[in-house]
């Protein structure tokens, strides 16, 4: 429930308080190769408490449960605290993702788990949990033993598995409240991409209605996307803003645009990204990491987000986490490539492009991958090369310069060399490289699978088939699919993408011939995610896959290929625009 406008002063009175704080009494060491020799040495079991910068309940904890007396020397008396920032490690992060944050998760000093909680424990709950672990440090009924996944035996859904996901993601739709999901409330990119393009016009619809609801999730000052609503409906929302919201509404929204032209779609879109470029973008172009919850943390902030701009100013602004990290700016780019070729605005494009160079500048590794921030502690990451290579292919997709698609390509390979699973029988690509007890996450490999299929498309190269093909047969798994419930978006997409050619388009003439340029721009809305779209210069030698023999022409030219033939081809940006805008109803369709 939301305090009265009253208390603003007493927040601004907090403010001051924040200015200095106490000192904690808990020191909470960090998760590294050491931690378990320490809490051996020391006969201590270890606590890892696994938060986030902008989390609310996060913040409640350290000023309740962290401060208790009781907890407090428990801590002291029989553990060894850990606490680590769940955005700068992706490997725990995706480890305990279903705990939520903050996760609480208790080893043994040989690092078995004895007990997992998720989100906010109180002190009572958190001291009993605390004392019953040192007088029985054995696994308890919250830990459970994972079963192995076995891969798929094929990289495509049968019809029947297909059909039956695509009533699973029927069925969990809330006509009454609008949207998917239970308690929580959110765009879902792939779910609302998936539904516009299946040529199911119950799904469209239900796509659509969600886009119209979840509007109410943009903060109506600042722009920008909270992080999801709460009790069911869209009305209660969480303010903090991640950049993984950020990026997947961005392009959720923008491609509703293409497919659909309704104003509300690309309007909603560009409040998203001035929020982006007014409030995560570093000095240097590159985009930090998210924003908190709470102007003082703790506490709620529902009436602080009522306020328009001025109002709180004058009080403040959240705290923005600088972190740079690689995945995160990955994202974003894709992001903002998507809502380029929806919106036509060439300063998107300009951020995307500069932030893109960014991170190669300062977060390249060897063999084409990318850190996840300056000094990783572990790593290297799957999540970070996977959203750079595909932010760089899409970056290649509406600029032609090969630059990225080098980037793209190399990506891709760094990938199929580091982050192969370690056991033979099960298949997917795993979210650490170095860590033999790694293991795949879902959703990397949704994305890996489209992104290495169609990279494959614009390379020819077997070995990016065959990295997606290992992506898809682990989220085809039985096992997989049986815990998606409605969030089966992706892996359809993914599917029927295996499953066909992408929609190819080609212009054919010089760079820096204006007419040319006209081709290329028209072409830009076309295929949404799925496409491969290239400018053929002959003075810059062959394209990457060059499958199909284009004529030498007197002026600059477009062709439209599928399935191996191609249009004739059109000489104005009129003539070849009308043929992308059928295109696009098809796709609506």
């Amino acid at each position: 429930m939301l305090r009265s406008i009253s208390i603003i002063p007493v927040l601004a009175m907090a403010l001051s308080a924040v200015a200095s704080p106490t000192t904690q009494p808990i020191q909470w060491g960090a998760w590294d190769g050491d931690v378990f020799t320490r809490s051996k040495a020391q006969h201590k079991l270890v606590i890892l408490d696994l938060h986030a910068v902008w989390c609310h309940w996060c913040h409640v904890m350290d000023e309740t449960t962290y401060r208790d007396p009781a907890v407090v020397k428990l801590l002291a008396d029989h553990y060894l605290p850990i606490g680590v920032d769940a955005d700068s490690r992706p490997d725990l992060a995706n480890r305990y993702e279903d705990y939520g944050w903050p996760a609480t998760i208790i080893f043994d000093e040989n690092g078995k788990e004895l007990a997992k909680r998720r989100g906010y424990l109180p002190p009572e709950q958190m001291a009993s949990l605390l004392k019953a672990c040192v007088d029985d440090p054995t696994p308890g009924p919250s830990v459970r033993a994972e079963a192995a996944v076995q891969s798929a035996a094929s990289a495509a859904l049968s019809t029947e598995t297909r059909a039956k996901l695509i009533k699973q993601l029927k069925n969990a739709f809330d006509a009454e409240h609008t949207g998917w999901g239970t308690t929580h409330r959110f765009i879902e990119a792939d779910v609302i991409d998936f539904c516009l393009t299946s040529g199911d016009a119950e799904l469209a619809g239900m796509a659509t209605k969600t886009l119209r609801a979840g509007e109410k999730l943009i903060d109506p000052a600042w722009g920008g996307v909270y992080q999801y609503s709460t009790d069911g409906d869209w009305d209660h929302p969480h303010f903090e803003k991640i950049m993984s919201y950020q990026a997947d509404d961005l392009r959720a929204y923008s491609h509703a645009s293409i497919l659909q032209h309704n104003p509300a779609d690309l309007s909603a879109a560009t409040a998203i990204r001035s929020y982006l470029r007014n409030f995560l973008t570093s000095p240097d172009g590159a985009f930090y990491t998210s924003q908190d919850a709470d102007l003082v943390p703790g506490e709620h902030s529902g009436e602080y987000f009522a306020l328009d701009d001025a109002g709180r100013r004058k009080l403040g602004v959240p705290r923005i986490d600088k972190h740079i990290y690689s995945r995160e700016n990955g994202w974003a780019i894709t992001g903002l490539v998507a809502y380029y070729t929806a919106s036509g605005d060439a300063t998107a494009l300009a951020d995307a492009t500069r932030a893109a160079e960014w991170i190669v500048a300062h977060r390249a590794i060897a063999g084409g991958g990318f850190s996840h921030d300056e000094k990783d502690a572990a790593g290297p990451f799957l999540g970070d090369t996977l959203a750079m290579g595909r932010a760089c292919l899409a970056l290649y997709s509406v600029t032609a310069d090969r630059k990225w698609l080098t980037r793209a390509v190399d990506a891709a390979d760094f990938i199929g060399v580091k982050f192969g699973s370690a056991a033979g029988s099960v298949t997917g690509m795993v979210t650490v490289a170095n860590d033999p007890a790694a293991k795949p996450q879902v959703d990397e490999n949704v994305q890996l699978a489209r992104f290495a299929n169609l990279l494959y498309a614009y390379t020819g190269k077997k070995e990016h088939r065959a990295t997606a093909e290992v992506a898809m047969k682990y989220v085809a798994s039985p096992q997989v699919l049986a815990g998606r419930n409605w969030l089966v978006g992706g892996i359809l997409l993914a599917d029927q993408e295996l499953a066909s050619e992408p929609l190819h388009v080609t212009i054919v003439g010089a760079k820096s011939d204006p007419a040319a340029q006209k081709l290329f721009a028209a072409a830009l809305p076309i295929g949404i995610d799925y496409a491969r779209r290239e400018w053929f210069d002959r003075a810059e030698g062959p394209l990457s896959r060059p499958d199909v023999d284009y004529p030498t022409l007197p002026k600059p030219a477009a062709f439209l290929c599928t399935n191996g033939t191609c249009s004739r081809p059109m000489m104005t940006a009129e003539s070849f625009g009308k043929l992308v805008a059928s295109k696009q109803q098809v796709e609506a369709k």
